[in-house]
């Protein structure tokens, strides 16, 4: 079974949904900030975060199947990457619409991290039973 399958699958729907959502808000929409030049390397950060946890999550998946640690390659990726927005943020050499699209994007990386920190500390204390079964 897919990542994807087993979302569909196991999870209430509006798991899915706000999937769709993250990948828009916390992966697409801060590569955007490649227009400007103040925001560069901020863009290229939220790339390597976002690959990184993508990578992350879908190989922890195969190896785990559909278990609460999947939110750790978030935690590692977005925590530094929502620091560094929030800095960014308030920085003056930053424009109004970079400055929104970095609140979108911090937005919703902590809204993940909420439920990420939630599931991995979960997945610690004991609750590691998959919500669905790896694909094989």
């Amino acid at each position: 079974m897919t990542f994807e399958e087993a979302v569909a699958t196991h999870a209430p729907a509006w798991v899915g949904i706000w999937l769709n959502f993250l990948l828009l808000g916390a992966i697409v929409l801060p590569l955007t900030l490649v227009i400007w030049k103040s925001t560069r390397l901020t863009a290229l950060f939220a790339l390597l975060a976002g690959v990184i946890g993508v990578v992350g999550v879908m190989t922890m998946y195969e190896q785990l199947g559909y278990v609460k640690l999947l939110g750790l390659p978030h935690i590692i990726a977005w925590t530094p990457l929502v620091i560094h927005l929030w800095f960014k943020m308030k920085s003056p050499d930053v424009s109004r619409v970079p400055r929104v699209i970095m609140g979108v994007a911090f937005a919703t990386m902590i809204i993940s991290l909420a439920f990420d920190y939630t599931d991995v500390i979960r997945y610690i204390a004991g609750e590691r039973t998959p919500l669905a079964v790896a694909a094989t």
